[in-house]
């Protein structure tokens, strides 16, 4: 597994994943994770976390519509998690192979990117 800067992941577009997707081991998400501000390991390994705090329950539903429609564009959806009305958490993971393939990362990556994400603070 190769792996990407950032920047590199942002350009990458996600791609349908089989059954024999290349799935990262636990030491290559934590060094891909390396280039991946916010984001960290949970499930054993298997998916990637972010969690935002917001100013209120709906910037918690504007993150969701926007990190709803980038992941329509990329055909690969994350599960969303808005708990305590401002407590939003979104993780990653490929669900055809039960763990992280490069996807996730590009996703990830992208919803970096995305800019002021509701009126979010990162905690």
């Amino acid at each position: 597994m190769r792996i990407q800067s950032a920047e590199q992941l942002f350009q990458g577009r996600c791609k349908p994943c089989e059954q024999q997707a290349a799935l990262y081991s636990s030491n290559q998400a934590i060094a891909q994770l390396g280039h991946l501000e916010d984001w960290y390991l949970v499930c054993d390994g298997r998916r990637i976390r972010r969690d935002y705090t917001v100013n209120n329950f709906l910037a918690g539903l504007a993150l969701f519509d926007k990190v709803g429609r980038l992941a329509e564009i990329e055909n690969h959806h994350p599960d969303l998690h808005l708990e305590g009305y401002r407590n939003v958490s979104l993780e990653l993971w490929t669900h055809t192979i039960g763990g992280l393939s490069v996807n996730d990362f590009i996703l990830a990556a992208k919803i970096n990117g995305l800019e002021n994400p509701s009126g979010t603070v990162v905690e």
